[in-house]
């Protein structure tokens, strides 16, 4: 494989995360001087020309998301960043708010430039608390070069970042109930309509991106939404962060370029996984405990948002969880349905309950009692839960489970045995 393309990760674990001459020595807030002599419409329609879709899990294409913001003639609008990074097998996230923090704060100025706001927030993972303190020293660091607080370079233009701490919640990773979070109340999802574009912080008009979505911007704006799209897929620009977890044989965060790379490439390539440890490799889940199971008929596919869609796959978070032949598919699943039933937030009946008879059911598989028709209960239940859940959290617990039916029909034999 070529020299892989460094845009998010560059200078990570090489420069002084805080310290914004290291940050300048990389090329570090040219694109917000460049930014800052632009109209916003103009930046949008570069954003749009990347077709950067979110890196957040739900690829909605972030272009979109700012115009739609842009026409809300109301103020003042809150720019609020996600980083409440909380799906098992993620921590790409991590990488830039722990080595380069000051590209996402970079990313959210411009942000903050585009639509007049003078307040954001970054909601960080409660466990990153060491990362948090540091990423406290870049804000001041940021505000003693004149490029946070009032009159940015100079300009009448002013914007603050406040950092808020989540406390675990996994359904806090949810943007509606982050914002809620973040104003002090309930971490609860809302139901929408109204949409966050328009009722959002504080009831305001509010942008919410990703960790590494608001990371993108800065290079969108330097090297021009064509030459982004450019590094990727034609129908999702630039770059990815991916998290190999499991049994790769060399975990750990590579940032690759969409639709260039297979995921097998990204697995065994030397320069990426380097292949599985401990055994063959049976399968991988993608995306985190939300996305779904791959087995080795699907490694060839290329690695893109467009193309893992068309095959009943996702890219999700970035994070690619290796299992070798040593796993029990049923065993892997309990873990992922555990999961889902501890962090549910109970507010509405298909997660709360869902959740706890899908365990019972797998734990029926495993012990040989069930048939046909209770196999056939179990998916009608799991489609109930993906219909009906309240938000993306119910919404998610049926997808590992149904990838794995359709990847390993084989474990689905006469005496109900998931076990192979």
């Amino acid at each position: 494989m070529s020299k892989l393309k460094e845009l998010i990760s560059l200078g990570a674990g090489h420069v002084r995360s805080a310290n914004v001459e290291d940050y300048q020595a990389l090329g570090g807030y040219k694109a917000l001087e460049k930014a800052m002599g632009m109209g916003p419409k103009e930046i949008i329609a570069e954003v749009l020309e990347a077709k950067l879709l979110g890196r957040g899990g739900a690829a909605y294409p972030a272009g979109k998301k700012w115009a739609q913001l842009l026409d809300i003639p109301e103020n003042p609008k809150y720019i609020v960043c996600n980083a409440d990074e909380g799906e098992p097998g993620t921590f790409k996230d991590k990488l830039i708010l722990d080595k380069v923090p000051l590209r996402l704060i970079e990313g959210m100025t411009i942000a903050a430039y585009v639509f007049s706001a003078q307040k954001g927030y970054i909601y960080v993972r409660g466990e990153y608390r060491a990362i948090q303190k540091r990423m406290v020293k870049a804000l001041q660091s940021a505000r003693e070069h004149n490029l946070l607080g009032e009159s940015i370079l100079g300009s009448n233009f002013s914007f603050d970042i406040e950092i808020v701490s989540g406390a675990g919640a996994y359904v806090c990773g949810e943007n509606s109930a982050l914002l809620n979070s973040t104003q002090g109340t309930v971490g609860r999802p809302r139901i929408k309509p109204p949409h966050l574009a328009e009722v959002g912080l504080f009831l305001k008009p509010t942008l919410v991106n990703n960790v590494e979505s608001f990371s993108c911007i800065p290079s969108i704006v330097l090297m021009g939404g064509k030459e982004f799209l450019s590094l990727g897929h034609p129908e999702s620009g630039g770059t990815k962060l991916i998290c190999l977890s499991g049994h790769s044989m060399r975990p750990g965060i590579y940032e690759v370029p969409l639709g260039k790379i297979s995921l097998r490439e990204a697995i065994f390539d030397p320069e990426l996984g380097g292949g599985v440890k401990g055994g063959r490799f049976k399968f991988a889940h993608l995306g985190g405990q939300s996305g779904p199971i791959v087995s080795e008929k699907g490694l060839d596919i290329t690695y893109s948002y467009t193309d893992l869609r068309k095959n009943g796959l996702s890219v999700g978070s970035g994070a690619i969880v290796v299992l070798n032949d040593s796993v029990s598919v049923l065993e892997y699943l309990k873990s992922v349905i555990q999961f889902f039933i501890h962090e549910s937030c109970g507010k509405c009946v298909p997660c709360r309950e869902g959740g706890k008879r899908v365990l019972r059911y797998l734990l029926m598989l495993s012990e040989g009692k069930m048939g046909q028709r209770e196999i056939q209960d179990l998916k009608r239940l799991l489609n109930v839960m993906r219909r009906a859940s309240f938000c993306g959290l119910g919404q998610s617990v049926p997808v590992a489970l149904l990838s794995a039916f359709k990847e390993f029909p084989e474990c689905l034999i006469k005496k109900g045995s998931f076990a192979a």
